[in-house]
C-alpha cells in the first residue's frame, strides 16, 4: 500500500489539475458564446448565397465557366478543417478518422488523393503521411476572419484551373448542437447546380412560391463574380462551424476531466483514510504489546 505521503501529494495534484480543468470549462463556455452567435449570423448569409447560386448556376453552360467544369477526376484533394488547439476530446481525432476514410476510398479507386489543411492539428497529423500537400494554413482558428478563407479558395481555384486537381472536396466540424459535432465533407469544385448546399448541409432551396428574376448585367457576368465568392463563402462557413464546435468539444471534454478528478479525489481520499486507520491501529497494537511486556 502507498505510504500517507504518496497518496497526500497526489490528492493534492489531482485538485490542482481539477482546478485547471474547471477554469478551462469555464473559458471555453464563454467562447462558445461567442463562436456559436457568429455561426449562427453567417448561416443565412451562405444559405441565401447558395440559393442564388443554384439559380444562376441551375441554366449555365459549364462549358463556358471553368469553375464548372467537369471532367474525368484523376485527382482529388480534400481540405481539412481542424483546430489550432487540442484538449477538446476526440473531436479533431473524428475529423482527421473521416479524412483518412474519404481519402482511403478515394485511391481505392484508382485516383490520386491530395489533402489541404486549415488548422494546426489536422496539418500536424497529414504532414506525416506520404501525401501530397500543396495548401495548410495554421493558427488563424482561434481568429476566424474571411481574409484567411479568401486566401485558401485562391488557392484552391488556382489548384483546379492550372489542372492540378480535378475535384476539391472539404471537411469540417459540423455544430449540430452542444453535444454533438459531426464530421461532413462537402464538394467544393466543380461548382454544379445540384451540388449547392447550405450551412447547414443541406441542398439550399427558395421557400414560397418561386419568381422570375431579371438579372442586371447577363447571369453570366454576375456568375464570374460569385463562383470565387461562393468559395470562400463555403470555406469561412465551414471554419466558423469548425470553430464553434471546437469550444463546444472542448467543454465537453473539460466537464467530464472535472468529474473525473473528482472520482479519482474520492477514491484517494478513501485510501488515505485507510491507510491512516492502519498506520493508527499498527501503533496501538504497538502501545499495548509494549504496556502487556512491562507488565510482564
Amino acid at each position: 500500500m502507498a505510504s500517507l505521503k504518496d497518496i497526500k501529494i497526489k490528492i493534492t495534484g489531482i485538485k490542482k489539475t481539477e482546478q485547471i480543468t474547471k477554469a478551462m470549462n469555464m473559458v471555453a463556455a464563454a467562447k462558445l458564446r461567442g463562436a456559436q452567435a457568429r455561426m449562427e449570423e453567417f448561416r443565412p448569409y451562405a444559405d441565401k448565397f447558395a440559393s442564388v447560386m443554384g439559380q444562376l448556376s441551375g441554366t449555365a453552360d459549364p462549358n463556358v465557366f471553368p469553375l464548372m467544369e467537369q471532367r474525368d477526376v484523376k485527382k482529388v484533394l480534400l481540405l481539412v478543417v481542424t483546430s489550432d488547439r487540442g484538449l477538446c476530446g476526440a473531436f479533431n481525432a473524428n475529423i482527421i478518422s473521416a479524412s483518412e476514410k474519404f481519402l482511403e476510398g478515394q485511391q481505392s479507386e484508382g485516383k490520386e488523393a491530395l489533402v489541404g489543411c486549415i488548422g494546426r492539428k489536422g496539418y500536424s497529423y497529414f504532414s506525416k503521411s506520404k501525401l501530397e500537400m500543396p495548401l495548410h494554413i495554421t493558427d488563424v482558428m482561434g481568429d476566424i476572419q474571411m481574409q484567411d478563407a479568401r486566401k485558401a479558395g485562391q488557392q484552391l481555384s488556382k489548384l483546379f484551373l492550372d489542372g492540378d486537381v480535378d475535384e476539391v472536396d472539404f471537411i469540417y466540424g459540423r455544430f449540430i448542437n452542444v453535444v454533438t459535432q459531426k464530421p461532413t465533407i462537402k464538394k467544393l469544385l466543380p461548382i454544379s447546380a445540384t451540388g449547392l448546399e447550405s450551412a447547414e448541409g443541406e441542398v439550399a432551396e427558395e421557400e414560397g412560391p418561386k419568381a422570375a428574376y431579371i438579372y442586371e448585367p447577363e447571369p453570366e457576368e454576375i456568375l464570374n463574380q460569385l463562383m470565387p465568392m461562393y468559395i470562400n463563402v463555403q470555406i469561412m462557413a465551414a471554419m466558423l462551424e469548425t470553430g464553434a464546435s471546437e469550444q463546444a468539444a472542448r467543454m465537453t471534454a473539460m466537464d467530464n476531466a472535472s468529474r473525473a478528478c473528482k472520482d479519482m479525489i474520492e477514491s484517494l481520499t478513501l485510501a488515505y483514510n485507510k491507510a491512516r486507520q492502519a498506520a493508527i491501529t499498527t501503533e496501538l497494537m504497538d502501545i499495548v504489546g509494549g504496556a502487556e511486556a512491562l507488565k510482564g
